[in-house]
């Protein structure tokens, strides 16, 4: 990377973020990968500044804000997906009955998603 101020690595920063989220909500895996490899860059360089500017205090509000605003969507994403598993992953036959009307442990694997063709 070039050598730059701090505000330009801010400024940089603040819009690779924005960029990462774009990527996320159009599933631009090979995007994503890209733009984070840069993002952990910068942040590399900005971790070794101990003091920021009052004019750059803004910016790097800013990108608190965005980043937060990521990992919220990173994270819902995630539950989503997981929920998403288990629905998949329940037995869709939690019973079957005998002649006599008791319920019985079914022989059938019943899940939706078994592995198995």
């Amino acid at each position: 990377m070039a050598t730059r101020t701090t505000r330009q690595y801010l400024t940089r920063l603040h819009s690779v973020i924005l960029t990462e989220r774009a990527y996320a909500k159009t599933l631009d895996m090979e995007g994503m990968s890209a733009v984070m490899t840069e993002k952990e860059e910068l942040v590399q360089v900005l971790a070794h500044i101990k003091i920021i500017d009052d004019q750059d205090k803004s910016i790097a509000a800013l990108i608190r804000l965005e980043n937060r605003r990521n990992a919220f969507l990173f994270k819902s994403t995630l539950g989503w997906i997981r929920e998403t598993m288990e629905f998949f992953g329940q037995k869709t036959v939690t019973s079957t009955y005998s002649p006599n009307a008791s319920a019985i442990a079914s022989q059938i694997n019943g899940r939706l998603l078994s592995g198995k063709i």
